[in-house]
């Protein structure tokens, strides 16, 4: 058993891609991969292997977990493989599945082009035809129609699938064959696997853009952390819920008591969460309302407090500060990886006159050059006399953009950045607001009051337990603490009058009883 490409079959795909892609780059890069890459694979059953699955649906499903070996196969190599899409065969093929693998491929390459949206597609078959497991188009990742492959799925041992999955999707990555003379360990198995036509340039750019997670496929199943149909709780494996913040025991599902703190308050625009006592799971992360002051230059948004200043001393150290609006203007105009208003597939967007505030942040009074990961870039621009400092981001960087200017940020007088856009604070909806809560709390970002201890939800006008429809209820241990404090207040100065009183009274019968004594 083999894989179905051969050294002549790779130069005719090679022929045969150029055709289509004028722009193919031919040379490899040969040096170690600097990026992430993310693959979107879109994976179809054919209806022979749907029958031998006992035309169940669900056996189908679990197989295609064969996706999550191969991703672990490739984790090394800093690649994430993402299942997309599955399609299932139930009826019968729309295209010959008994041909040369060969055939096969080219048939599903044209048929997949218009059916599925992905970084590459395979097809899974049941039935082995001659002696090649699997079939690939070489170097094919991301152009249309050869980004495809081929896999012969005789049986059940899906470790073994596994490897040919993994094999197939490696010649669409460009990975060459391990020649006679490559032994483990030695510098061929990673060169020359790891010169995959330099995926960073060209028609190749998809597998650097990370999908959208609305777009990932997950398989229901017990353990996954998610609470689907037919489940009361889902905390994962044994030793993720042995960590659960709401769970005593994971063998009995037995929850922590109503008021357990389970996710403390981080900052001042960030809300305590507690556990409800009936569910493992801690309440959704709560945080103040969006657009509510910070201070003179930043309103919160999403538990920050956001500004231009404060995210150069982030950067550069405490003595760097936002350089002046002309580094601004000069740079976010550009619409390169150091300026710009975001990225559209792969193109830098220039930002607008009144959005260059909420592009990428540029920074002066830089004393020190930082020590950044991922192969990132300072810059430095020197415009009319003064001097710009910023970072770049592009494409692959599998970290999060510390360059860009965070929404909440203060653009303009009345406004703030919201999605690289300068907006008025007007328009920002508000359903809530402190009155609303009777002055004893703060809006959510659920547009719900969040109340002090000892005031109850929803509005804040009655004793309670304080916190909010959304946050679990909070232990009344404070309260009653509180309680007993203020009544503390109020019995102190009785007590004092009343020692007050003693003391006098214990004087007045002392006297007493030394003028009886005089008498006598």
């Amino acid at each position: 058993m083999r894989c179905g490409l051969t050294e002549e079959s790779i130069a005719h795909q090679l022929e045969l891609q150029a055709s289509y892609i004028s722009t193919l780059k031919q040379s490899s890069y040969v040096g170690w991969w600097t990026h992430q890459r993310f693959v979107e694979l879109g994976v179809v059953v054919d209806h022979v292997r749907f029958l031998y699955s006992q035309s169940n649906v669900s056996v189908v499903y679990y197989e295609v977990y064969v996706i999550n070996i191969v991703d672990e196969f490739y984790h090394p190599l800093e690649i994430d493989v993402f299942l997309i899409g599955i399609e299932i065969w139930t009826k019968r093929n729309p295209i010959s599945t008994n041909d040369d693998l060969d055939q096969v491929g080219q048939d599903f390459s044209v048929w997949k082009s218009t059916n599925l949206q992905h970084d590459a597609a395979h097809l899974f078959i049941k039935e082995l035809n001659g002696l090649k497991l699997g079939v690939a188009y070489f170097k094919g990742i991301c152009p249309y129609p050869f980004n495809c492959a081929v896999d012969v799925f005789e049986d059940k041992w899906l470790s073994v699938f596994a490897i040919t999955v993994a094999h197939e999707l490696g010649c669409n990555l460009g990975m060459l064959h391990d020649t006679e003379w490559c032994v483990c360990e030695q510098e061929c198995t990673t060169r020359q696997r790891i010169s995959v036509v330099s995926c960073g340039t060209g028609p190749r750019l998809c597998i650097l853009a990370s999908p959208f997670h609305g777009n990932i496929y997950r398989l229901k199943h017990c353990g996954n952390q998610v609470v689907e149909v037919g489940e009361e709780c889902d905390c994962g494996f044994i030793q993720q819920c042995q960590h659960d913040p709401c769970l005593v025991s994971c063998k009995d599902y037995k929850f922590m008591p109503s008021g357990t703190l389970c996710r403390q308050q981080v900052n001042l625009c960030d809300l305590p969460e507690w556990c409800n006592g009936t569910s493992h799971e801690c309440p959704d992360d709560i945080y103040v309302q969006y657009g509510m002051p910070c201070d003179s230059n930043s309103y919160r948004f999403k538990k920050m407090c956001n500004n231009h200043d404060t995210q150069c001393k982030k950067i550069f150290g405490r003595e760097a500060r936002s350089a002046s609006e002309i580094c601004y203007n000069e740079m976010n105009t550009q619409g390169n990886r150091f300026g710009h208003c975001g990225i559209e597939g792969t193109t830098y967007v220039k930002c607008m006159a009144p959005d260059v505030m909420c592009g990428r942040v540029q920074c002066e009074n830089v004393l020190t050059i930082p020590t950044l990961i991922e192969h990132s870039t300072v810059h430095q621009f020197h415009f009319n006399g003064t001097t710009c400092w910023g970072t770049d981001y592009h494409l692959g960087m599998s970290i999060p953009d510390i360059g860009e200017v965070k929404d909440g940020t203060v653009c303009a007088p009345g406004k703030t950045c919201l999605c690289r856009k300068c907006v008025s604070m007007v328009h920002l909806p508000k359903y809530c607001e402190p009155l609303y809560c009777s002055m004893r709390g703060v809006c959510n970002n659920k547009q719900h009051c969040h109340c002090r201890c000892g005031w109850a939800s929803p509005y804040c006008s009655s004793r309670g337990y304080g916190g909010s429809m959304d946050s679990g209820p909070p232990s009344n241990i404070k309260l009653e603490g509180s309680h007993m404090e203020g009544n503390m207040g109020f019995l102190l100065p009785l007590l004092l009058i009343s020692w007050v009183v003693l003391c006098l009274f214990c004087f007045l019968v002392l006297c007493t009883k030394e003028r009886r004594g005089e008498r006598k």
